[in-house]
């Protein structure tokens, strides 16, 4: 039990230290706003000399594996051009594909980083809101796969196209949350898509976790959201294995993948 002199000199301390922390973010707020204008000069600026070969390699499918060779050139520049090289940590080897990949979802650098831990050709599952974006959208205009869950008729045909992707031997790479949460690096729950595909497919789920996106970089429109440079670690857990398993384990297998990823955010 506190005295009350203690509840007094909590009362006492606790406001100053949340004026000091609101200080300080208003102090480094001009240096956030700074980096975050460099990322989009950086981001923008490499994919409109990019643009054109993109363009190219994307306008058939046949072409694609090099446009994958592309993207990986990109996002290995990206990385040290924006000051946040990627620290592996590989708990597992990655299986022959096709494998689905599920990872956290905290930042928009985790779809550049990606690309920089998983070397094999593999293709996106990404929102729909992905169409709209300038430059960036042409990835998935052909190439990945858009989802929109807003639409229960076109979600289904992506899931479709996703399987597809799968008995043609290509591995899939998704967020199961769906979207980044307002509460990083906690995750929401994870929506069933994946492991029913990964089920009904055979083929295993490699979990990936991501570390520190979520500190590093926030959603870009807001003022005040975090934008810095810094070390990235990524942890890839051993494959989770699905021969055998039917629809009515689809539960079980959500909730291991979901505890395998959470694990090292809970690490102290």
């Amino acid at each position: 039990m506190l005295t009350d002199a203690q509840r007094s000199e909590r009362s006492r301390v606790i406001p100053g230290e949340e004026r000091r922390s609101v200080a300080l973010k208003w102090l480094f707020l001009p240096f956030r706003w700074l980096y975050k204008l460099y990322f989009a000069l950086v981001f923008f600026g490499s994919l409109v000399v990019l643009y054109i070969p993109f363009r190219i390699l994307l306008f058939r499918p046949r072409r694609y594996q090099r446009a994958f060779r592309l993207k990986r050139a990109w996002a290995f520049f990206l990385q040290w051009a924006l000051l946040i090289p990627l620290r592996i940590e590989r708990r597992g080897r990655l299986p022959e594909a096709p494998y689905i990949i599920c990872c956290n979802h905290s930042s928009y650098l985790d779809i550049i980083q990606m690309y920089n831990v998983v070397p094999q050709y593999f293709l996106f599952m990404g929102k729909y809101e992905l169409l709209k974006w300038p430059l960036f959208n042409i990835f998935f205009k052909g190439m990945n796969i858009a989802v929109n869950r807003g639409n229960r008729v076109e979600a289904a045909k992506a899931f479709r196209k996703a399987a597809d992707t799968l008995d043609r031997g290509v591995s899939l790479a998704l967020f199961p949350e769906g979207t980044i949460p307002a509460f990083t690096p906690r995750m929401k729950p994870f929506k069933d898509g994946a492991f029913r595909l990964a089920i009904e497919k055979h083929v295993p789920i490699v979990p990936i976790t991501f570390l520190d996106h979520w500190r590093l970089f926030g959603e870009p429109p807001e003022l005040q959201s975090r934008a810095r440079p810094g070390v990235a670690h990524a942890v890839v857990h051993p494959p989770i294995p699905t021969e055998g398993l039917t629809l009515d384990d689809l539960v079980a297998l959500r909730d291991r993948v979901y505890r395998t990823i959470e694990e090292p955010l809970l690490a102290p």
